[in-house]
């Protein structure tokens, strides 16, 4: 018998719920991530995302 795959959150270290808050982009949250890359910096000599805020619960 298969038991169902469980994934961890790719935002935040728990058993991901489907949410789907990681589909979201970071620039505007009101749309769904298209992969467009504007939220990585292109005329750097190394691609990275800046956090600007943590959430706590």
């Amino acid at each position: 018998m298969n038991s169902p795959e469980i994934s961890e959150c790719v935002l935040e270290h728990k058993v991901c719920t489907a949410c789907r808050e990681c589909d979201f982009c970071d620039l505007d949250s009101d749309k769904i991530c298209d992969n467009c890359m504007k939220c990585i910096k292109d005329d750097e000599d190394f691609k990275a995302i800046k956090i600007t805020d943590i959430k706590y619960d």
